[in-house]
């Protein structure tokens, strides 16, 4: 017999039952003081990492040449957004639990794990915008690609979603395989596109961005990882805590980390400009990190 204890939705407190493996998942009623503490740790670690590095993005600004301070405008802005709803998801997950004999039982308060989608579908675009950003590309190529890029990812998000919610496997296993689609399509763009622009690249910035297109390919990767924990037996609070965080560690790579590298690109082409005499459009000129070229540029 399936016993079915209810919590807000949004929660994925899965606990499956041997004769009922297949079609739902059941809700565990408490968490160990381990168990919260980890998530609790986790997210308070996401809200230092994205507000610390919002305010070194915002100040690096002025460290690059100006054709390069869009992309590091576009970091700041990411992580800024993340670092409040990282804010939200904390203060909803404190509320979500107390401490009672010992374990940390559920206070009928929702954990909100929307606040994650709202916070992707702002943020995942402009990761994107990103992405294009260190490419090498003509305006006339790189605005039509950010536009299916922007696009996908709305409905990579869209489709998860439903998915993420649902207490049934059957639906979770469906909304999931369509918002795969987009995403596979979004991560091969990416790669493609980056391995291409390698050839135009500076030898000091071709590691770089080897370096970075791995860290898209194993950061978003992850989510699918995390997502899936419910449907591979992982379940109870283990698919919890497995869920949770591993979406944290997550966007701490794809954000304040994949920033990072965009900074070293910007510093880097700002030294070789400056090495060149400002001489740009000559000698392997590749605006990488200019998504929106300035009326000279090609």
């Amino acid at each position: 017999m399936l016993v079915i204890s209810l919590v807000p939705d949004g929660t994925l407190l899965g606990a499956l039952t041997t004769g009922d493996m297949s079609d739902r998942l059941s809700t565990a009623l408490s968490l160990t003081p381990s168990q919260f503490n980890l998530i609790y740790n986790a997210f308070s670690f996401a809200i230092a990492a994205m507000f610390a590095s919002a305010l070194f993005f915002f100040n690096a600004r002025a460290q690059v040449g100006q054709k390069y301070q869009l992309a590091l405008l576009v970091s700041a802005i990411v992580v800024s957004i993340a670092g409040y709803h990282y804010f939200r998801i904390f203060n909803s997950w404190d509320a979500a639990y107390s401490l009672q004999n010992g374990a940390y039982m559920p206070t009928g308060a929702p954990f909100n794990d929307a606040y994650r989608y709202v916070d992707w579908l702002l943020t995942v675009p402009l990761l994107l915008v990103e992405a294009v950003a260190v490419l090498a590309l003509p305006r006339k190529v790189a605005r039509p690609l950010l536009t299916k890029l922007v696009l996908a990812s709305i409905v990579m998000i869209a489709t998860g979603y439903p998915g993420e919610i649902s207490n049934n496997l059957t639906t979770r296993m469906i909304w999931g395989t369509v918002s795969t689609i987009p995403f596979a399509y979004i991560l091969y763009v990416l790669w493609v596109e980056l391995s291409k622009s390698l050839v135009r690249q500076p030898s000091a910035v071709r590691t770089l961005v080897r370096s970075m297109r791995l860290l898209l390919l194993f950061s978003w990767g992850v989510y699918p990882i995390a997502y899936l924990l419910p449907m591979l037996g992982i379940v109870g609070t283990t698919a919890t805590v497995g869920v949770q965080l591993g979406y944290t560690i997550a966007d701490v790579l794809a954000k304040p980390l994949f920033g990072l590298l965009v900074f070293a690109i910007a510093i880097t082409k700002t030294k070789l400009d400056q090495d060149n005499n400002g001489l740009t459009d000559e000698l392997g000129h590749a605006p990488e990190l200019d998504v929106l070229p300035t009326p000279t540029q090609s």
